[in-house]
């Protein structure tokens, strides 16, 4: 298998891409935004995109969005079929976009929203930070993207205030984000990150439950 920045090469891909995506959305029955193919062809082409290949058999796949004039980059659309699951290519996936995005956007701050666990425990381990909504991008085309996830009607009657989804940051400007290079240092920080995420996971799990149980006994109503 193969980590590679995408190109127009691999849009024969977009199709099965966007089918992963929305099937990963109904079994989980957590919001995600869907993509149509001709969205995922810009984003080959534009070269801000990475995929997970097996020969020329498509195992995952992210993408780069940029937004206010490229201060802020997002990773979304991270996926991986079915049948690749639970071998840690989506941790993979996830070092590439970032550091793909770190190459193309230097200056910009990476940010990410999700309802996913594992994702915030990926985001965690690549220095992002749990913030509030507030300090990520005020681009409105951003927030308008989250319109075809179910859980929409929340961020929309909390004037995008807050969501189900936790908002984690990646300031390359801050001080908790300067990378270490002492090998030393390295390898404790790693032991440090996984120490504190499960600590952090305990935290996220808490906030989910009470995020469903305000805003979903809502809808019940």
């Amino acid at each position: 298998m193969e980590i590679v920045i995408a190109n127009n090469s691999h849009r024969v891909y977009a199709e099965t891409i966007c089918e992963t995506i929305l099937q990963a959305a109904q079994v989980r029955g957590t919001g995600i935004a869907k993509r149509k193919p001709a969205y995922i062809i810009s984003k080959m082409e534009q070269g801000n995109a990475v995929i997970a290949l097996d020969g020329e058999t498509f195992v995952g796949f992210c993408y780069i969005e940029a937004w206010s004039h490229g201060k802020f980059v997002a990773n979304s659309g991270l996926i991986v079929h079915p049948d690749y699951r639970g071998k840690g290519i989506a941790k993979q996936i996830k070092k590439k976009i970032f550091e793909h995005s770190r190459t193309k956007f230097p200056n910009a701050k990476v940010f990410s929203i999700t309802t996913g666990l594992a994702v915030m425990k990926l985001n965690s381990e690549l220095g992002y930070k749990p913030v509030t909504f507030s300090e990520l991008t005020e681009d409105q085309s951003f927030w308008n993207g989250c319109q075809t996830c179910k859980n929409f009607d929340v961020l929309k009657r909390t004037k995008q205030k807050m969501c189900l989804c936790t908002g984690m940051l990646y300031d390359p400007n801050s001080n908790d984000s300067t990378q270490k290079t002492n090998k030393n240092q390295v390898e404790q920080t790693s032991e440090n990150l996984n120490l504190d995420y499960r600590v952090k996971e305990q935290v996220f799990k808490r906030l989910k439950s009470i995020k469903q149980a305000l805003f979903l006994k809502k809808d019940k109503k």
